[in-house]
Protein backbone atom coordinates (compact mmCIF):
# COMPACT_ATOMS: atom_id res chain seq x y z
CA UNK A 1 0.00 0.00 0.00
CA UNK A 2 1.60 3.57 -0.85
CA UNK A 3 2.01 5.96 1.61
CA UNK A 4 2.23 8.92 -0.22
CA UNK A 5 -0.79 11.97 -0.05
CA UNK A 6 -0.71 15.00 -2.81
CA UNK A 7 -1.16 17.60 -0.61
CA UNK A 8 -3.56 20.45 -2.98
CA UNK A 9 -3.25 24.26 -2.97
CA UNK A 10 -5.39 25.88 -1.15
CA UNK A 11 -6.21 29.62 0.23
CA UNK A 12 -4.97 30.60 2.94
CA UNK A 13 -7.43 33.31 5.38
CA UNK A 14 -6.62 35.93 3.13
CA UNK A 15 -7.62 34.61 -0.20
CA UNK A 16 -4.13 34.04 -1.26
CA UNK A 17 -3.09 31.16 -3.03
CA UNK A 18 -0.71 28.68 -1.24
CA UNK A 19 1.39 27.27 -3.75
CA UNK A 20 3.44 24.28 -2.93
CA UNK A 21 6.75 23.62 -4.31
CA UNK A 22 7.23 21.12 -7.44
CA UNK A 23 6.83 17.21 -6.68
CA UNK A 24 5.25 17.49 -3.32
CA UNK A 25 4.21 15.17 -1.30
CA UNK A 26 3.36 14.00 1.92
CA UNK A 27 5.28 10.73 3.06
CA UNK A 28 3.49 10.14 5.90
CA UNK A 29 2.32 12.54 8.82
CA UNK A 30 5.53 14.58 9.82
CA UNK A 31 7.99 13.56 6.81
CA UNK A 32 6.99 15.68 3.17
CA UNK A 33 9.26 15.56 -0.13
CA UNK A 34 9.59 17.95 -2.96
CA UNK A 35 11.86 19.62 -5.24
CA UNK A 36 13.64 23.03 -4.95
CA UNK A 37 11.30 25.68 -3.04
CA UNK A 38 10.98 28.49 -4.65
CA UNK A 39 10.39 31.50 -2.53
CA UNK A 40 6.64 31.87 -3.70
CA UNK A 41 6.45 28.87 -2.01
CA UNK A 42 7.10 29.46 1.52
CA UNK A 43 3.39 30.82 2.42
CA UNK A 44 2.79 27.18 1.53
CA UNK A 45 5.05 25.85 3.51
CA UNK A 46 4.62 27.79 6.61
CA UNK A 47 1.72 25.75 7.13
CA UNK A 48 3.24 22.61 7.54
CA UNK A 49 5.31 24.04 10.66
CA UNK A 50 8.06 22.60 9.67
CA UNK A 51 10.97 22.07 12.02
CA UNK A 52 13.90 20.91 9.76
CA UNK A 53 14.87 20.67 5.99
CA UNK A 54 16.61 18.33 4.19
CA UNK A 55 18.68 19.47 1.47
CA UNK A 56 20.75 16.55 -0.52
CA UNK A 57 21.92 18.95 -3.67
CA UNK A 58 25.35 20.11 -3.24
CA UNK A 59 25.30 23.76 -3.82
CA UNK A 60 25.00 26.30 -1.21
CA UNK A 61 21.73 27.08 -0.04
CA UNK A 62 20.02 30.70 -1.86
CA UNK A 63 20.97 33.44 0.74
CA UNK A 64 16.89 34.47 0.21
CA UNK A 65 15.55 30.95 1.13
CA UNK A 66 18.10 30.98 4.37
CA UNK A 67 16.32 34.24 5.53
CA UNK A 68 13.20 32.81 5.08
CA UNK A 69 14.24 29.38 7.35
CA UNK A 70 15.60 31.75 9.97
CA UNK A 71 12.59 34.07 10.30
CA UNK A 72 10.63 30.66 10.56
CA UNK A 73 13.36 29.20 13.43
CA UNK A 74 13.64 26.24 10.69
CA UNK A 75 16.91 24.23 10.61
CA UNK A 76 19.02 23.22 7.22
CA UNK A 77 20.36 19.99 7.41
CA UNK A 78 22.68 20.47 4.29
CA UNK A 79 24.04 16.67 2.96
CA UNK A 80 25.79 17.21 -0.62
CA UNK A 81 25.03 15.04 -2.62
CA UNK A 82 26.02 15.32 -6.66
CA UNK A 83 22.73 14.50 -8.94
CA UNK A 84 22.80 13.29 -12.38
CA UNK A 85 27.01 12.68 -13.25
CA UNK A 86 28.80 11.85 -16.56
CA UNK A 87 29.83 9.14 -16.12
CA UNK A 88 27.39 8.27 -13.33
CA UNK A 89 28.96 7.89 -9.72
CA UNK A 90 27.33 6.08 -7.28
CA UNK A 91 24.87 7.09 -4.30
CA UNK A 92 27.45 8.24 -1.25
CA UNK A 93 26.02 5.55 1.23
CA UNK A 94 27.71 7.57 4.04
CA UNK A 95 25.68 10.79 3.36
CA UNK A 96 22.71 8.67 2.96
CA UNK A 97 23.16 7.22 6.10
CA UNK A 98 23.80 10.38 7.62
CA UNK A 99 20.54 12.02 6.50
CA UNK A 100 18.76 8.95 7.18
CA UNK A 101 19.77 9.61 10.70
CA UNK A 102 18.50 12.82 10.87
CA UNK A 103 15.16 11.87 9.21
CA UNK A 104 13.94 9.21 11.39
CA UNK A 105 14.57 11.15 14.55
CA UNK A 106 11.39 12.73 15.26
CA UNK A 107 12.94 16.06 16.91
CA UNK A 108 13.21 17.35 13.83
CA UNK A 109 9.78 16.62 12.69
CA UNK A 110 7.72 18.47 10.29
CA UNK A 111 10.69 17.83 8.02
CA UNK A 112 10.94 18.31 4.25
CA UNK A 113 13.23 16.12 2.48
CA UNK A 114 14.56 18.14 -0.82
CA UNK A 115 17.21 17.52 -3.58
CA UNK A 116 16.40 19.72 -7.33
CA UNK A 117 13.64 18.28 -9.09
CA UNK A 118 12.25 15.55 -5.63
CA UNK A 119 12.85 12.60 -7.72
CA UNK A 120 16.15 10.55 -7.59
CA UNK A 121 18.45 11.76 -4.33
CA UNK A 122 15.11 12.64 -2.58
CA UNK A 123 13.38 9.34 -4.08
CA UNK A 124 16.63 7.30 -2.79
CA UNK A 125 16.22 8.68 0.57
CA UNK A 126 13.38 7.95 1.35
CA UNK A 127 13.35 4.27 -0.19
CA UNK A 128 15.84 3.51 2.50
CA UNK A 129 13.50 5.15 5.11
CA UNK A 130 11.12 2.63 4.36
CA UNK A 131 13.10 -0.36 4.24
CA UNK A 132 13.95 0.58 7.43
CA UNK A 133 10.23 0.67 8.56
CA UNK A 134 10.56 -3.33 6.86
CA UNK A 135 8.00 -2.06 3.85
CA UNK A 136 8.14 -5.02 0.60
CA UNK A 137 10.96 -4.22 -1.19
CA UNK A 138 8.56 -4.56 -4.24
CA UNK A 139 6.23 -1.21 -2.58
CA UNK A 140 9.74 0.76 -1.98
CA UNK A 141 10.43 0.36 -5.53
CA UNK A 142 6.92 1.49 -6.56
CA UNK A 143 7.19 4.22 -4.63
CA UNK A 144 10.55 5.32 -6.28
CA UNK A 145 9.16 4.90 -9.72
CA UNK A 146 5.94 6.41 -8.76
CA UNK A 147 7.18 9.53 -7.76
CA UNK A 148 10.20 9.90 -10.31
CA UNK A 149 7.90 9.39 -12.97
CA UNK A 150 9.63 8.22 -16.50
CA UNK A 151 13.02 9.57 -15.62
CA UNK A 152 13.42 6.72 -12.95
CA UNK A 153 17.14 5.27 -12.69
CA UNK A 154 17.88 1.50 -12.73
CA UNK A 155 20.93 2.87 -10.42
CA UNK A 156 19.11 4.62 -7.97
CA UNK A 157 16.76 1.09 -7.57
CA UNK A 158 20.07 -1.10 -7.35
CA UNK A 159 21.01 1.50 -5.07
CA UNK A 160 17.76 1.17 -2.72
CA UNK A 161 18.37 -2.53 -3.07
CA UNK A 162 21.55 -3.12 -1.78
CA UNK A 163 21.53 -0.05 1.23
CA UNK A 164 21.85 -1.90 4.49
CA UNK A 165 19.75 -0.61 7.10
CA UNK A 166 21.15 -3.35 9.56
CA UNK A 167 23.89 -0.09 9.52
CA UNK A 168 21.62 2.39 10.87
CA UNK A 169 20.19 0.17 13.56
CA UNK A 170 23.85 0.10 14.50
CA UNK A 171 24.64 3.83 14.72
CA UNK A 172 20.92 4.53 16.40
CA UNK A 173 21.61 1.85 18.97
CA UNK A 174 20.16 4.05 21.66
CA UNK A 175 16.89 4.84 20.09
CA UNK A 176 13.67 2.36 20.15
CA UNK A 177 11.36 2.85 18.19
CA UNK A 178 7.74 2.69 19.71
CA UNK A 179 4.60 3.01 17.17
CA UNK A 180 1.51 4.45 18.90
CA UNK A 181 -1.05 2.90 16.24
CA UNK A 182 -2.18 3.58 12.70
CA UNK A 183 -4.73 6.25 13.28
CA UNK A 184 -2.71 8.74 15.40
CA UNK A 185 0.23 8.12 12.64
CA UNK A 186 2.94 9.24 15.36
CA UNK A 187 5.79 8.01 16.65
CA UNK A 188 8.01 8.39 19.52
CA UNK A 189 11.30 8.04 20.23
CA UNK A 190 12.71 6.39 23.53
CA UNK A 191 16.27 7.10 24.89
CA UNK A 192 17.99 4.77 26.73
CA UNK A 193 20.79 8.13 27.10
CA UNK A 194 20.58 11.86 27.13
CA UNK A 195 21.78 12.13 23.42
CA UNK A 196 21.61 10.17 20.11
CA UNK A 197 24.76 8.71 19.70
CA UNK A 198 26.78 10.60 16.93
CA UNK A 199 28.95 8.61 13.94
CA UNK A 200 31.64 9.39 12.31
CA UNK A 201 29.65 11.47 9.67
CA UNK A 202 27.73 14.51 11.19
CA UNK A 203 25.77 16.15 8.65
CA UNK A 204 26.51 20.35 7.73
CA UNK A 205 23.75 22.04 9.78
CA UNK A 206 23.43 25.29 9.55
CA UNK A 207 20.25 27.07 11.23
CA UNK A 208 18.98 29.51 8.59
Amino acid sequence: MMGLHLLMEDDDDNGEVLLPPKNFWEVEDGIYRSGFPQLENFGFLSTLNLKSIIYLCPEPYPEENLKSLESNNIKLFHFGIHGKTDPPTPMPKDRVLSALRVLVDVRNHPVLIHCKQGKHRTGCLVGCLRKVQNWCLPSVLEEYQKCAGLKWRQRDLRFIVEFDVLGLRQCLYSIIYQYNGYGLKRRKLMYQGENVVQGQHKPQATKG
